[in-house]
């Protein structure tokens, strides 16, 4: 086996990059079980949204013709709107 260290990264951005080119079993002995969460995730706020059945679906119709969800499209266009209002 490889005598390899695992380097000291604390950016999701770098560690990413890391693992994109190296292989978790050549740090099997560096590995340890955790148990709590290691990155903190930012509570996501939810607003009732109210639709006719009919916005509904033209929405699932956008929807699928772009590839995404309809949840994703909304938000979309949602920052898409505060952006070319601010």
């Amino acid at each position: 086996m490889k005598d390899l260290k695992l380097p000291p990264i604390d950016s999701i951005e770098e560690l990413a990059q890391f693992w994109d080119t190296h292989d978790l079993t050549d740090f099997e002995e560096e590995l340890e079980e955790v148990t709590e969460p290691v990155f903190e995730r930012k509570p996501k706020t939810m607003i009732p949204l109210h639709l006719h059945p009919q916005e509904l679906e033209a929405i699932r119709r956008v929807a699928q013709a772009q590839g995404v969800e309809e949840a994703a499209l909304v938000r979309e266009w949602v920052l898409e709107k505060l952006h070319s209002s601010a």
